[in-house]
């Protein structure tokens, strides 16, 4: 059973890109997080590829750059969600939101270890 009703083949796969570049766009221009994010990606990424680490190093420093995006539109999916549920305050969704900023926490976190793991190890 296909996730869009009546697309198949390359047409779904044309309107699923479409709908995450639109997902992205969203993102962007509402969510200051994701863009604060974005500037650290606009910084960290090119840096990767002046300092003089191994190729796995670089590939490593990357990814974890990318991986808070990741976190970072998930995190903004489920605070999305909660809001559309309901904007009164209840203890289960600012237990879901907390845990939400709690993962971008965990994740920035763990690009700043591996960072420094990178260029003093």
């Amino acid at each position: 059973m296909s996730a869009i009703p009546g697309k198949r083949g390359v047409a779904r796969i044309y309107h699923a890109i479409g709908y995450s570049f639109a997902g992205l766009r969203t993102a962007f221009f509402g969510e200051a997080a994701f863009r604060q994010v974005v500037l650290l990606n606009g910084v960290l990424v090119p840096l990767a590829f002046f300092v003089d680490v191994s190729r796995g190093e670089r590939a490593l420093l990357v990814g974890v750059c990318l991986l808070a995006l990741i976190v970072e539109l998930l995190n903004s999916a489920v605070e999305a969600a909660i809001d559309r549920i309901s904007l009164e305050r209840h203890p289960l969704s600012k237990n879901a939101k907390d845990m939400g900023s709690a993962a971008q926490l965990v994740t920035l976190t763990l690009i700043t270890a591996v960072w420094l793991l990178v260029l003093l190890g």
